[in-house]
């Protein structure tokens, strides 16, 4: 199975149109066109027809995971052990 079949699926699968998946890529920062995109979901012998790389497939799985998800919220520093802790007065 290629990377074009996997998107295919996917995008049949969560019903999502090439607007929503322009936008889930926008999500990671990858910026792609309609046009750029609708060559990934031609047949094999069109002579239109572009093969998804890994890095596309890889930035909309990460898009997606943000979309369905949320994103993620920000880390928060750890203090090292004893300190950030109110000492008892005596």
């Amino acid at each position: 199975m290629t990377n074009n079949d996997i998107l295919k699926k996917l995008r049949v699968a969560l019903k999502l149109r090439d607007d929503d998946i322009v936008k889930i890529l926008a999500l990671v920062d990858f910026r792609i066109s309609k046009s750029e995109l609708g060559a990934f979901f031609r047949r094999e012998d069109h002579p239109k027809y572009v093969e998804c790389g890994d890095q596309i497939l890889r930035n909309f799985l990460n898009g997606l995971v943000i979309h369905m998800r949320g994103p993620m919220p920000p880390k928060q520093k750890s203090t090292p052990k004893g300190e950030g802790r109110k000492q008892k007065k005596e």
